[in-house]
């Protein structure tokens, strides 16, 4: 019999992983080739040395994992580590057998594997309806956040085996303005405090509370700057922390999104939002044509001035605190993309560009033509019989040039300004005169 998904038996396996990070509606079509199988004392689920891709959940009961005859774990249901498959690693590590009469389900890497095609169109954006069901088990809430979502059932199990749990009393710091980042902090109960020295001397500013579920502490960890705040526990806490290498690779990794420059004119042209996240007197000095100044430290707070219809492009000076902004954006439900490399990268390619075309210019006897520029370094190019060079050439060619149109336009920008600054300053003068 197959499983309902709104009976007793369907909630209690909607709280396995990944099927609680299934949409509702995937999970119950999923539900309809599901069923829940039994075993006897002693019985083998499976065996050390196997290979079957099959995953196995407890569903009631224990199960002894054991290796020689030596029991190494006891799995009891409706514990944490029953909602994940039990020994999943192929092929298998150790016995499974049954203590007692237990009930199990058994999931084909193919069913799953259906499910998750039938979602990825869904999946590759962020604003997926939240369809889990109300439920005030911390595992399951967490698992609706927009980051947990994005991760492949894989990464998913490795961060929730490896969340080691910590208590602070009110008032203890939990991590210091200035340190350098270890882990990635996720509030299990609890309240906690934000706070920041503008400088060394400075008196301390209280910027905001953080609340059950909330998370903390990715900044550094993304950024591989210290610490920028200070977080304190307001009263008890309990956190969930995972260390940083577990974090860029099983999180950060799989959440951010990346994007070249000419694929960013692209989704300006149709819609998207470019936001630069650098202070604003780094964004004056040079900036890309269409963006907006939301320096990294006032993105919480105009986060609603976004839409999260449109795809959200950060850029800053060389990635790295564009990456951080990105991740707290998707962390919010945005469509949120980095700028590879950042402008640092864009003016580096704009010189080298401008070196190619000097050299190429020496060639060709100080001919400034960039149509024949371009035929002479496709003659190079076929020269070397390597026809993968043309299209290279062609390729890089056709992105330096749309860098370069994208200069003049801030050139431009930039001289109207300074124009407009000038007829200010005359009007002024002018004024001056006469009083």
């Amino acid at each position: 019999m197959t499983i309902d998904s709104r009976s007793e038996q369907g909630r209690a396996v909607r709280q396995l992983i990944p099927l609680a990070t299934l949409p509702f509606s995937k999970f119950e079509s999923l539900c309809k080739q599901l069923k829940i199988e039994e075993a006897n004392d002693g019985d083998f689920l499976f065996r050390i040395g196997e290979s079957s891709k099959d995953l196995f959940f407890l569903v009631d009961g224990s199960i002894n994992l054991r290796i020689d005859g030596l029991e190494i774990e006891t799995i009891n249901a409706g514990t944490d580590s029953a909602r994940f498959a039990l020994a999943h690693q192929i092929p298998r590590k150790v016995n499974g057998v049954a203590n007692g009469r237990i009930r199990f389900l058994r999931l084909n890497p193919d069913m799953m594997n259906s499910v998750e095609e039938a979602i990825k169109p869904e999946s590759n954006n962020i604003m997926i309806d939240d369809e889990l069901e109300d439920n005030d088990d911390w595992m399951t809430t967490l698992l609706k956040s927009p980051v947990f979502r994005m991760l492949p059932p894989a990464n998913l199990q490795k961060v929730l085996i490896s969340l080691q749990e910590i208590s602070f009393n009110a008032g203890d710091v939990i991590i210091h303005q200035g340190d350098e980042g270890d882990y990635y902090y996720i509030i299990k109960k609890g309240l906690c405090t934000i706070s920041r020295k503008p400088a060394a001397n400075s008196k301390e500013i209280k910027l905001g509370q953080l609340s059950d579920l909330d998370t903390f502490g990715e900044d550094a960890l993304i950024s591989g700057q210290p610490r920028n705040v200070t977080i304190t526990a307001f009263n008890n806490v309990s956190l969930l922390r995972l260390g940083k290498e577990q974090f860029l690779s099983l999180i950060k990794q799989p959440t951010l999104k990346y994007i070249s420059y000419p694929e960013t004119l692209e989704l300006l042209s149709k819609g998207a939002e470019l936001i630069d996240v650098r202070e604003p007197d780094d964004f004056k000095k040079i900036n890309l044509p269409k963006s907006i100044n939301i320096p990294f430290f006032t993105l919480r707070m105009q986060m609603k001035n976004l839409n999260r219809q449109k795809p959200v492009i950060v850029v800053c000076w060389d990635g790295k605190t564009s990456e951080t902004a990105s991740f707290i954006l998707v962390r919010h439900k945005f469509n949120a993309l980095v700028l590879i490399g950042g402008i640092n990268r864009i003016n580096t390619s704009l010189q080298q560009e401008r070196t190619s075309i000097e050299e190429v210019l020496v060639k060709t006897d100080g001919n400034n033509d960039v149509e024949e520029c371009q035929e002479t370094l496709t003659d190079n190019a076929l020269s070397e019989n390597d026809p993968n060079n043309l299209r290279r050439i062609i390729k890089e060619l056709n992105n330096q040039r749309a860098i370069l149109e994208a200069e003049n336009k801030t050139l431009k920008q930039q001289n109207t300004e300074l124009l407009l600054n000038l007829n200010e300053l005359k009007t002024e003068l002018n004024s001056r005169e006469h009083k």
